[in-house]
């Protein structure tokens, strides 16, 4: 009896000792990501903290304002100093011949479609694009209590009737507790300015010839050209077919993610990456990313939208990504404005 619970004891102590021995290895990876010599954790963290509003302290807890400011200053896209140049989009779909396999499921459809849904899953990126034919059936949607609430993307589509939808513009959320319902820039609908705040970022809209266009303009020059349904969002990821450069990961982190695209042909691209699923390694893709998945379908230009929890992509009435918010809980949010298909 005394030899049982003497080998007891020293089971328990070997247990303790190997159980603070784990403790202790992680602690010190833990921190040697943090501040070791390999900034690719560090650069990761702060960026994907800082774009979001409601767990900025994931990385106000372990890094100083200066050294955030430092890393964020570093992180950043450098977008080129263009706008969309509509002559060089000629609305000639040719499917009869492809360069490539992105090519091929881009062209390849049945004359009758409308759109065509391709399934993105490599290199631990999951998403969605949906191919548009008819640039002139994509347009701007709006929440029914704009400038007062938002409303959720699945809702707006059954309201509008659209077959796809996705969302568009950010929108004021002070504290991370905004309503949805205030975009930030400026809402083009039907060539009408529908609500109007200081320019934010850039103009990503379609105008009269179903041109997506792209660029940094006021709205009464958007109006003079012609813009007829346009939000306002960046960075752009590619313009007349040249792609905007990321220095480190971007500045934007990795979560979920929405873009725009429109190819030389005149297709509509519509991008939504689902992000911030850790169980599957599906964190999203950063700007690198997006920019890397539009040229590789072909867009001439394309933008992004607002991500992270706003990130939706609606058909028939039905949310097919799967959203992420900041605690890692499946849930999305209203958000102000979308571009639709009717």
């Amino acid at each position: 009896m005394t030899r049982f619970r003497f080998r007891k004891k020293n089971q328990k102590k070997l247990f303790i000792k190997i159980f603070g021995g784990l403790i202790s290895f992680f602690l010190l990876l833990f921190l040697f990501l943090l501040y070791g010599p390999y900034k690719g954790f560090s650069n990761w963290l702060i960026t994907s903290a800082m774009t979001t509003m409601n767990h900025q302290y994931l990385a106000t807890w372990f890094y100083s304002d200066k050294y955030i400011n430092k890393v964020m200053n570093s992180n950043y896209v450098k977008e080129i100093n263009e706008e969309t140049n509509p002559e060089l989009i000629n609305f000639e779909i040719n499917s009869d011949s492809y360069d490539n396999d992105y090519e091929k499921q881009v062209l390849v459809h049945d004359k009758s479609q409308v759109y065509k849904l391709i399934k993105i899953n490599e290199k631990k990126l999951r998403g969605y694009l949906v191919v548009i034919y008819d640039a002139s059936r994509v347009t701007v949607g709006a929440s029914k209590n704009l400038g007062y609430s938002g409303e959720y993307v699945v809702d707006m589509a059954k309201r509008e009737k659209a077959l796809v939808a996705i969302n568009a513009s950010g929108f004021e959320d002070e504290g991370g507790h905004g309503t949805g319902g205030k975009p930030e820039g400026y809402v083009i609908k039907n060539g009408k300015i529908i609500w109007d705040r200081a320019l934010y970022g850039n103009l990503v809209g379609f105008n009269k010839d179903n041109v997506l266009v792209v660029g940094k303009m006021s709205k009464e020059t958007a109006i003079k050209k012609g813009i007829r349904d346009a939000v306002n969002f960046s960075p752009i990821l590619v313009v007349n077919g040249k792609p905007s450069s990321v220095y480190g990961n971007g500045g934007w982190g990795h979560a979920n993610r929405t873009a725009i695209g429109q190819r030389k042909d005149g297709i509509v691209l519509f991008l939504v990456m689902d992000g911030r699923d850790y169980k599957t390694g599906v964190i999203g893709p950063g700007m690198s990313e997006m920019i890397d998945i539009m040229i590789r379908y072909g867009a001439y230009n394309a933008v992004n939208l607002d991500g992270g929890t706003s990130s939706n992509l609606v058909i028939n009435g039905k949310l097919v990504n799967k959203v992420m918010n900041g605690s890692f809980q499946n849930r999305t949010r209203p958000v102000a404005t979308m571009f639709m298909l009717k």
